[in-house]
């Protein structure tokens, strides 16, 4: 059975099947990449899951799989409401991008469970039993790679660049707080933050 860290599921807050699904999706993306677990901002993950479903839990595990994470801004949600993700390393161009899709069978496979019964009824995932819990953690940690994903090259996509972080900030004019150049708005000549701004105007 594979394998995922109990302060995995620490850190996310309750254990459920998203989470190790995610974990594995970027175990499976970094082997087919040929890198590491990331420790600054060069390896990329995009998640397809969208905002308002409740299997956005697979995003923290594919964070804690491959240390790209939204603090760090090389994790992305791109909200196409799918569980699938893209990886992308800009010193493999051979390689360029994969990505890794739940298989709509594993998918089905899933909605047979209890816990997902309990979910649709509005039970707090943390909240669910444990032996319904159990059962579908255990379940998804037991499939094959080949039983859950669908693995694509991708040797088309288009990286885009994010914008270079900085250090720079100046003192908003209206409340005195510090805000990074970027995000600064001149109004009549004078630097204020985006809500002060508002106000400004």
């Amino acid at each position: 059975m594979n394998i995922v860290p109990q302060w995995v599921f620490e850190f996310h807050g309750h254990r459920c099947p998203f989470v190790p699904i995610g974990y594995r999706m970027g175990q499976v993306a970094m082997r087919e990449l040929g890198v590491d677990r990331e420790q600054n901002s060069s390896l990329h993950a995009f998640s397809e899951m969208g905002a308002s479903h409740h299997n956005t839990c697979m995003e923290d595990g594919i964070q804690a799989a491959t240390g790209c994470t939204y603090a760090k801004r090389n994790m992305e949600h791109l909200d196409y409401g799918k569980a699938a993700m893209i990886m992308y390393h800009p010193e493999h161009p051979d390689r360029r991008a994969v990505r890794v899709s739940l298989k709509p069978e594993a998918f089905d496979r899933l909605g047979k469970f209890e816990f997902i019964n309990y979910r649709k009824k509005g039970t707090p995932a943390s909240e669910v039993p444990g032996k319904a819990v159990k059962e579908i953690v255990d379940w998804v940690l037991s499939q094959t790679e080949e039983e859950l994903f669908t693995v694509e090259r991708l040797p088309d996509f288009a990286f885009r660049e994010p914008e270079p972080k900085t250090f720079a900030k100046v003192k908003c004019t209206k409340c005195g707080e510090y805000v990074f150049e970027p995000q600064v708005h001149i109004v009549k000549g004078k630097p204020y933050c985006l809500p002060c701004s508002r106000y400004a105007k």
